[in-house]
């Protein structure tokens, strides 16, 4: 099925700022990108700042929907966690890539304060899901050492965050895995 415009546009945009932040690309690269006039990318998304909620809004529906496939497909807390480790390592591509929210995050001070809004939005909702993942895996035993799934959520997301910072930086998964050693050894 052939894909729109509109939704070429996210696309191309997604992997540019996953690749070279929001101040990495402009309407110029993402109208030669897609085949359109820089005209046409203004069309559909009038401003940067516009472009960026909408990516964001995709973004956390995404994520919150693969959130949902974990929770489907995992029956302990263990085995989610696991799962979303392991998503947070597919979108590093090898070094050469962040997620969306880590790479918003980088350019902060550029960014509309409707883009930083949805950042927080989507982080919360992260946050929750952990925090529902971490109380499964005391109850069933799959997280070792859980004592608050509040704190452990609030201390993951920055963990998951900042090991696929740094192994981007250096393009070098392994220093993802690495920083991720201690809470994967926590999983049964």
């Amino acid at each position: 099925m052939p894909t729109d415009t509109k939704t070429a546009l996210l696309m191309t945009a997604e992997r540019a700022a996953r690749t070279r932040g929001f101040d990495g690309f402009s309407y110029a690269d993402l109208a030669e990108s897609v085949g359109i006039r820089k005209a046409s990318v203004h069309h559909h998304f009038p401003t940067k700042a516009a472009l960026s909620v909408a990516l964001m809004h995709r973004y956390h529906a995404d994520k919150e929907a693969a959130c949902a496939r974990v929770d489907a497909a995992e029956p302990t807390g263990g085995a989610r966690l696991l799962a979303l480790i392991n998503l947070y390592h597919e979108a590093l591509d090898g070094g050469k890539s962040l997620c969306l929210c880590v790479s918003f995050s980088t350019s902060r001070e550029s960014l509309p304060s409707e883009v930083t809004a949805q950042i927080g939005r989507f982080r919360m909702m992260m946050i929750g899901w952990l925090e529902a993942t971490f109380a499964v895996g005391r109850c069933d035993g799959t997280i070792a050492g859980v004592e608050d799934p509040a704190a452990e959520a609030a201390a993951t997301l920055p963990l998951l965050e900042g090991a696929q910072l740094a192994a981007r930086a250096a393009e070098n998964p392994a220093i993802f895995e690495c920083g991720l050693k201690l809470l994967r050894q926590r999983l049964t």
